[in-house]
């Protein structure tokens, strides 16, 4: 009878200190209830409770990573698309985080839907291919102003993944082709024009030196025996036989 007693006694003891001590990790705060009305915020370390008499609802101030679903969006030119993004965020102010919000995980996951479709469709295609460094920061400026009373800090969104349609993914790779085409041939005509100015400096230079106009001849004729032809045409300067015609005539 008195051991059945003591381990009454010891299991009332013992419920009663697991109620009234609570360890909290260097990452976690505890939002402390007294008769239902929050009396503040305790932690980390070892904190003590009034059972019965008081509460506490653990929150993680770490940074939490979300994903944002998918979202069907609906660009500024009509163009229909699917986004998804990625949530950087903290709790700092964990009383904020409990008080003013049921559910903070769950409120910043669903605002970070809606804000994801309605700022995307104030942005073209285009644009929110090419600036999506942009949208990253007016989305987190957003979710950030929108969350502030929540006791929490939206640190960074990002756009994950832009899931475009087949069609559109088709009309894209024919602009990208044709881009490159455009820009192939526009090289290829600037080459063209450094060529023939060079050509025009060349010759401009070899007529004014008629002794260099016979050496780049004689150099001609070198590469071209060398190319292992079996026939071979010696074009004749008109320069040269006026000048050998010149010689005769005076002998």
């Amino acid at each position: 009878m008195a051991l059945g007693f003591l381990f009454t006694i010891g299991m009332v003891v013992f419920m009663f200190l697991a109620s009234a001590i609570k360890i909290l990790q260097e990452y976690e705060r505890g939002v402390v209830f007294q008769f239902g009305r929050a009396i503040g915020v305790k932690g980390p370390g070892l904190i003590l409770l009034i059972p019965v008499v008081q509460r506490m609802i653990k929150i993680d101030t770490r940074v939490v990573t979300m994903d944002v679903q998918p979202q069907d969006i609906i660009t500024l030119d009509n163009v229909s698309m699917k986004v998804n993004a990625v949530v950087y965020f903290r709790v700092i102010s964990p009383e904020s985080a409990v008080i003013q919000v049921e559910d903070y995980l769950y409120a910043t996951s669903q605002l970070a839907q809606t804000t994801l479709r309605s700022v995307l469709g104030q942005f073209q295609m285009d644009e929110i291919l090419a600036q999506r460094e942009k949208i990253n920061q007016k989305l987190q400026i957003m979710l950030d102003q929108m969350t502030e009373t929540w006791g929490i800090k939206v640190t960074s969104v990002e756009l994950k993944h832009i899931d475009l349609p087949k069609e559109m993914q088709r009309a894209m790779a024919r602009q990208a082709e044709a881009e490159r085409e455009r820009r192939a041939k526009i090289i290829s005509a600037e080459g063209e024009l450094q060529r023939a100015e060079k050509l025009t400096q060349a010759s401009h230079t070899l007529a004014e030196s008629p002794s260099g106009l016979q050496l780049a001849y004689l150099q001609t004729l070198t590469e071209i025996s060398g190319e292992g032809t079996r026939t071979i045409l010696f074009p004749v300067p008109l320069d040269l036989l006026a000048t050998l015609s010149k010689n005769n005539q005076e002998k």
